[in-house]
């Protein structure tokens, strides 16, 4: 079943499809299982006929949208005949005529659909319809972070919890304390990135007790932590901005107030003494 947090992605969506797009009415739901789809999101609407509509592949446009992994439009609902006729019933209790719909698609799986729709019989022009992919885009990046993130905390719990005596399987914490932190910023969810942060907490800690005291003093800002996590990886300047979608210039500043909080002097000395406090897996 969708979760909460997929569905407050799906909410803002359609808000901003209503604003782009001038659509008086814009709904949409996840898919349930591959083949259903339920309409759980409405903006505009003027009655409750959508909401909780089961949709199935195939069947009315939203159901032809996910079958053809594709959007779909018609300018009259009810008269067209290039889509079955389940739901008429409910679209036509909401007054609709022009409709477009389209699939929320990641990694080549239809995962929901997006609706906006007009009360009068008119060809959607193609700022409209831009407008309602781009939603849809935005919905399909949202649920790939969601999906990566998922799979990086799974895959980081197992090596928080199982032994870390290979070298081997510490760069692999390294690498997934360095990718959970840098996709913590784009998590919209706030409990999803709580438990993010928490997981790299847990990571950073994971190499042991044999810390001085002092060292777990340190403090850096979310950001430095970001900075330095990338330059334990190797990364330039410049591949750190890129990958934490900041500038170079800001990425540079970030270093330095980390440098100086941990008395280092090179980007090396940095990150030996990140680790040592516990910053760092």
């Amino acid at each position: 079943m969708p979760q909460p947090a997929e569905a407050t992605e799906m909410q803002a969506a359609l808000l901003r499809l209503r604003r782009t797009s001038g659509l008086p009415v814009v709904f949409g739901g996840l898919l349930s299982d591959p083949h259903h789809a339920r309409i759980a999101e409405l903006n505009g609407a003027q009655t409750g006929a959508l909401r909780g509509l089961v949709i199935s592949a195939g069947s009315g446009l939203g159901g032809k949208a996910i079958a053809l992994s594709r959007p779909c439009a018609v300018t009259d609902y009810a008269s067209s005949r290039h889509i079955s006729h389940e739901y008429d019933t409910a679209v036509a209790a909401e007054g609709l005529r022009s409709v477009v719909a389209v699939p929320v698609v990641v990694r080549r799986k239809v995962r929901g659909v997006l609706y906006g729709a007009l009360r009068e019989a008119l060809t959607l022009g193609d700022r409209t319809f831009d407008a309602a992919v781009s939603a849809a885009r935005d919905v399909e990046q949202a649920l790939a972070v969601r999906d990566e993130v998922q799979q990086l905390l799974a895959t980081a719990l197992e090596q928080v919890t199982g032994p870390h005596t290979d070298p081997g399987t510490w760069e692999d914490v390294r690498e997934a304390h360095r990718e959970l932190r840098a996709l913590a910023p784009k998590i919209v969810d706030p409990a999803l990135r709580d438990e993010l942060l928490s997981v790299c907490g847990r990571l950073a800690s994971a190499a042991g007790a044999n810390r001085p005291p002092m060292a777990r003093q340190v403090r850096l800002a979310p950001r430095e932590t970001d900075v330095l996590a990338c330059v334990a990886a190797g990364a330039t300047n410049a591949a750190a901005a890129e990958r934490l979608g900041l500038r170079p210039e800001t990425v540079k500043g970030y270093l330095r107030s980390a440098m100086r909080k941990l008395g280092a002097h090179t980007r090396l000395e940095a990150v030996v003494a990140a680790r040592r406090a516990g910053l760092l897996p």
